[in-house]
């Protein structure tokens, strides 16, 4: 409930909950959401597994891993499955704030840089 308050706290207005991995999965196709908030400890489909199936279904969407679990292998584990942060829920409030207000802005900008490379014209030539 907290992470609804921050989200809200940010701007985001729409946010859909899954109980579980399979469910996250099923949202995610149905809603096309803009950015995916997923935590690790999912029952039925772990959390790296969801990351790992919503990568390979919408590789364009960022996700962002809110989680308990702070081992320097579940995180980089995260990255590699392409991840594009990793904010620690168990932190202070003031600092998850922080690190989704980061996160979200790391993404807005990635995505700015992309869709300002896909409408690039090429140089003119003389």
């Amino acid at each position: 409930m907290l992470l609804k308050v921050l989200l809200k706290q940010l701007g985001v207005e729409t946010v859909w909950d899954a109980g579980d991995g399979a469910a996250a999965l099923e949202q995610a196709a149905a809603h096309k959401p803009d950015v995916v908030l997923l935590d690790i400890n999912l029952p039925h489909v772990g959390g790296l597994e969801v990351l790992a199936k919503l990568k390979a279904a919408h590789p364009k969407v960022p996700v962002i891993v809110v989680s308990s679990q702070s081992t320097m292998k579940t995180v980089i584990q995260a990255r590699e499955l392409g991840a594009e942060a990793y904010v620690l829920k168990h932190a202070p409030k003031a600092e998850v704030l922080q690190m989704l207000s980061d996160a979200f802005d790391s993404i807005a900008e990635a995505s700015g840089a992309v869709a300002a490379d896909e409408g690039e014209s090429p140089p003119a030539q003389a």
